[in-house]
């Protein structure tokens, strides 16, 4: 054997003794670096797979399309006739602010039907817009303060004369109460007046001039 040999062997040995060998060392290097790459090649793969099962969800999902229950309705709004798609979710409130344009509806409590300041006429009686479906509303006569200030019914004067609203939010609730009850009962008691008010609440607390300032309006309806 060769001295080159012998050095060989010898370090071989050496470095075999409570070590690694180079040998070894890049053998299993390769198999980690191999195995590393093949783990993210295989991962890449997958999570390429998993994002077009996720678009083919989102191409199935009935969300992204046209609802099948979405309803065609005619209703009339302060004399004015209307036609509209709705979706089966939609609020009368929520037809009247946002695609009519009318702002009087008010949601002070959220759309909880605690307040009254959402309060409008619908075929002769007080709703309140917030719990009432605009699917359901197909045929309807709806009322609201913008129409009955536009026809210049005496609650509004009223309302102005005996100071009955200050901050104004919760007043359009107030009058078309007030209104619906003038029209079913065009003598109405000053019971009978607090009690088809009771519903609607008051920011500002001027409970106490509604009763006179409805009154009064029932008075200028007797006189005209």
């Amino acid at each position: 054997m060769s001295e080159k040999e012998k050095k060989t062997n010898e370090g071989e040995r050496k470095e075999g003794f409570g070590h690694i060998s180079r040998r070894e060392f890049l053998r299993d290097a390769g198999l980690v670096i191999g195995g590393s790459t093949m783990g993210s090649i295989a991962f890449a793969s997958e999570t390429e797979a998993q994002q077009q099962v996720k678009e083919s969800d989102v191409a199935k999902d009935p969300c992204s399309e046209e609802s099948a229950d979405i309803t065609t309705i005619e209703l009339t709004v302060n004399g004015g006739k209307y036609g509209f798609r709705v979706e089966p979710h939609w609020s009368l409130r929520q037809l009247l602010r946002d695609e009519i344009g009318l702002t009087s509806p008010k949601d002070w409590c959220g759309g909880h039907g605690a307040c009254g300041s959402c309060t409008v006429i619908m075929n002769g009686r007080p709703v309140l817009s917030c719990l009432t479906l605009a699917c359901e509303c197909d045929g309807a006569i709806i009322e609201t303060a913008e129409g009955i200030a536009k026809a210049k019914h005496p609650i509004i004067q009223s309302y102005i004369k005996w100071n009955a609203f200050q901050c104004g939010y919760c007043t359009p609730g107030f009058v078309t109460t007030a209104k619906a009850l003038l029209d079913r009962n065009p003598d109405p008691t000053e019971a009978d007046v607090r009690d088809a008010l009771a519903g609607n609440l008051c920011r500002c607390g001027t409970y106490q001039q509604h009763p006179p300032a409805v009154l009064e309006a029932a008075e200028a309806l007797k006189r005209k």
